[in-house]
């Protein structure tokens, strides 16, 4: 298996399905983790030197972030169900999340300081603006969650659906050097969803010298690991693809370099 895939752990309770770590990916700023919650579930989540941003991925959940509280909120059934909805916190700020019924979240998080941090805030569907990317089989739906449109210290949080047959984050594009606003450096994961659950999909992760040149074939439920390099991704034909995407590094932009090789694509 690949070094850069990590994949479901132990189910149980308590303990999340997936998790990444600056320490277990060797790199600075991301951390992630994905968890499965019964009813009556609550979890707790440190906000002690890091921001964080949960994703409800389906069920509904109540969500306290500091002193502010958002009860029973998402509606979706699951990510190929509708829209996202989100609460940020900034460092210093736990969250505590109950489930409301069967429940799935998804937690990004990055090393933040809080200086000058905004207050616990609730991103909710009808504040998601739909994009479409690519066309015929590069086509794909982009949502939005936390970019740089909204208030956070260092992370960037956005989810895709692909549809089957499809190749996404295409034509490879790398954001891997201190070079703004040409290039900025974000290490991301890629937590990967397939309908139906016995899918597949493709992902490449490669550097232009090819001292990374890694072809990952992922699950669902699996995350892959982009520490630098260009990294396309393709739809099993059969298998819409959901992955959602978490960045941060140094500067908080998301400025990238497409390969090339490709780049007469984008003609």
């Amino acid at each position: 298996m690949s070094y850069l895939r990590v994949s479901l752990g132990p189910s149980e309770k308590g303990q999340p399905l997936v998790r990444v770590t600056p320490a277990s990916a060797g790199w600075d700023y991301v951390g992630f983790e994905a968890h499965r919650l019964a009813s009556g579930d609550t979890l707790d989540l440190t906000g002690a030197g890091r921001e964080q941003c949960l994703v409800i991925l389906a069920g509904t959940v109540t969500v306290r972030a500091g002193a502010q509280t958002w009860e029973q909120i998402g509606s979706r059934r699951s990510v190929f169900d509708g829209l996202p909805t989100a609460v940020y916190a900034p460092a210093g700020q736990a969250l505590a999340v109950t489930a409301h019924g069967e429940a799935e979240v998804a937690l990004a998080w990055s090393p933040a300081t809080g200086d000058r941090a905004p207050d616990p805030y609730l991103i909710g569907p009808e504040e998601i603006t739909i994009e479409v990317r690519g066309a015929g089989v590069t086509e794909r739906r982009i949502h939005p969650i936390l970019m740089g449109d909204r208030p956070a210290e260092r992370l960037l949080v956005v989810e895709v659906l692909t549809p089957a047959g499809h190749w996404s984050s295409y034509p490879p594009h790398r954001h891997e050097r201190d070079d703004p606003p040409h290039e900025t450096r974000l290490e991301e994961t890629y937590y990967h969803r397939t309908n139906p659950t016995q899918g597949f999909g493709l992902q490449r992760v490669y550097t232009d010298d090819r001292e990374i040149d890694e072809a990952i074939a992922f699950a669902d439920g699996d995350v892959v690991l982009v520490p630098r390099g260009y990294h396309p991704v393709s739809a099993a034909p059969g298998y819409d693809l959901y992955y959602l995407n978490v960045m941060a590094g140094p500067v908080r932009a998301w400025a990238f370099v497409t390969d090339p090789d490709h780049a007469w694509l984008m003609t």
